[in-house]
């Protein structure tokens, strides 16, 4: 199992922009692709973040999803009207598997 997490530190009382951004991109992704993408925000270090989890068969259907969704106007629209809701190069990925 493959399991892909990308984090992003949100802009200053932009918290609830962001909050309504990553569930609507969650949605999205869940409709359009059959991709349960959970949101979360930490308990503890920097409130102010949130990060998307989805997990994955394996790294090929990752990469799928992922080349998909680079190549759709919709979800490229959606991430382009949100930018200044985070921190300029903030996002963070990291990809896991399950031992």
């Amino acid at each position: 199992m493959i399991h892909f997490m990308r984090s992003a530190t949100i802009a200053p009382g932009k918290i609830g922009d962001a909050i309504a951004f990553a569930n609507g991109i969650s949605k999205y992704i869940k409709d359009t692709y059959g991709t349960a993408v959970e949101v979360l925000m930490p308990i503890g270090g920097n409130p102010s973040r949130i990060a998307w989890h989805a997990s994955y068969d394996s790294l090929a259907q990752w990469q799928d999803l992922a080349d998909q969704s680079l190549r759709d106007p919709a979800y490229m629209e959606m991430v382009a009207k949100n930018s200044a809701t985070f921190l300029p190069g903030s996002v963070h990925d990291e990809i896991w598997r399950t031992l």
